[in-house]
């Protein structure tokens, strides 16, 4: 009998960056069948992104453990979860890139090939897809569960796998697990105004300087709004995205009004004293639409694939900052809305039914759950498949390499003092000296 069936419901979350811990955790809990209780550990895999304990803490999301792991240290507490090593887990959730999820399924198909019972695997995205949709499912494929964050994305998500002939049963309709908070009742004193930062859109410094003066003017335009510029990390923190330009070193170059402010924090605290929020092609609009707060997103650098603000076309939201300065306030389309699995007339708890009953379902089969079965394979993607699992030191059959991290043993006092060492040498290279070398390339 699975654990759930006598106690708490146990889910392990593994995810490789902040946001993709707080969509992992957030979706743990709304997935997982009726009022089970739950028991969460969470798993943080070692990476340019693995969040601070200040990231962890703005998360707001509470696990009964979290530490952090390489992919195969991961592997073996998955292995040994259940074979005497603590009792075995009901849920996990696979929180990563699509690399990461790929190399996992094929670690976890080995590690309980030998299994009568495993896991329910779930695994899905953090926000809005608009980029490498083939690509990312595909790794995604072979875990029981691929979550589609709203009804536009489950349509697409079945067609690209049944275009190339890959079972589609898995994928699953809900909404993102962050959305709620109290909707929009009327404008602040003082009306504010909140422009949500992305890390990496746009990406060049013409472009953030181009928003950030634009923030600063309306700003003194409007010196009786609050304006504040929402960002998502400080310096020398790494989310999902690489930041090589943050808005908290241009800012330094500008001569902002008192009325504008740099803010951090959880995106649904800022969202409460909200009246306005504008954005490139950020999730948080998504949040924001949900609130019925006005919600912008940006045409002054065009509407492009590569800005991601092309998924918004037909949302009613789009609009320059001359617009804004002038008064405008968007209308969003409800057809469009309810497409995109913002629940902003309400139902959204009824968004993670049909997950929750998929689940229970997993959960209860006499036989247990078949072996894992992802798209790619050594046969079908014998040129790709090896690089991926490459990366997290996996061989093709999802075996360890030779030298993988922590492959043999657990690692002791002094190469764990080495290794955090080594990561921060690392974290220092991609965060500080490999952009100046880029921006020196561009000279």
């Amino acid at each position: 009998m699975p654990a759930s069936a006598t106690k708490a419901l146990r889910v392990a979350v593994l995810a490789d960056s902040d946001t993709r811990w707080k969509w992992g955790a957030l979706t743990a809990t709304r997935v997982c069948p009726g009022d089970t209780e739950i028991h969460l550990d969470g798993y943080l895999l070692r990476g340019r992104a693995t969040p601070t304990a200040r990231q962890l803490r703005e998360v707001g999301v509470d696990a009964d453990s979290l530490r952090e792991v390489t992919a195969v240290e991961f592997l073996r507490a998955m292995e040994g979860a259940g074979e005497g090593d603590g009792e075995p887990y009901d849920v996990l959730v696979l929180a990563l890139v699509g690399g990461g999820v790929q190399a996992m399924l094929h670690g976890l198909g080995r590690v309980w090939r030998d299994r009568a019972e495993r896991p329910v695997v779930v695994t899905g995205y953090v926000g809005v897809v608009y980029e490498k949709l083939a690509d990312g499912l595909l790794l995604r494929h072979g875990a029981d569960l691929v979550l589609a964050n709203s009804r536009q994305d489950a349509e697409r998500f079945r067609a690209v796998y049944e275009g190339v002939g890959a079972d589609p049963a898995a994928v699953t309709e809900v909404a993102l697990p962050f959305l709620g908070g109290a909707a929009h009742a009327g404008e602040h004193d003082p009306y504010t105004v909140v422009f949500a930062a992305q890390p990496s859109v746009p990406d060049s410094r013409k472009d953030r300087t181009y928003l950030l003066e634009r923030l600063i003017r309306h700003a003194r335009l409007h010196p009786e709004r609050e304006v504040l510029l929402k960002l998502r990390s400080r310096p020398g923190e790494h989310t999902t995205h690489i930041e090589e330009l943050p808005y908290q070193k241009l800012v330094q170059r500008a001569d902002p009004p008192p009325n504008f402010r740099l803010v951090y924090g959880h995106m649904g605290e800022v969202l409460d004293r909200t009246d306005l929020l504008v954005t490139v092609s950020s999730t948080a609009a998504l949040e924001s639409l949900h609130r019925r707060i006005p919600t912008v997103v940006l045409t002054d650098l065009g509407v492009r694939e590569a800005l991601g603000n092309h998924h918004f076309v037909g949302s009613g939201c789009l609009a320059s900052w001359d617009q804004l300065d002038t008064g405008h306030r968007p209308a969003p389309d409800a057809e469009w809305v309810a497409r995109q699995g913002v629940a902003a007339d309400g139902g959204y708890e009824t968004a993670f039914d049909e997950a929750r009953k998929r689940i229970a379902a997993l959960l209860s089969r006499p036989a247990g759950l078949p072996p894992l079965a992802p798209y790619y394979t050594p046969v079908t993607a014998p040129g790709y498949l090896p690089g991926i699992l490459a990366r997290h030191h996996l061989a093709p059959d999802g075996t360890p390499l030779p030298g993988a991290p922590a492959a043999d043993r657990a690692p002791g006092p002094v190469r764990q003092v080495v290794r955090r060492a080594a990561r921060g040498a690392y974290r220092h290279g991609v965060q500080r000296v490999a952009p100046v070398i880029r921006r020196m390339g561009e000279l």
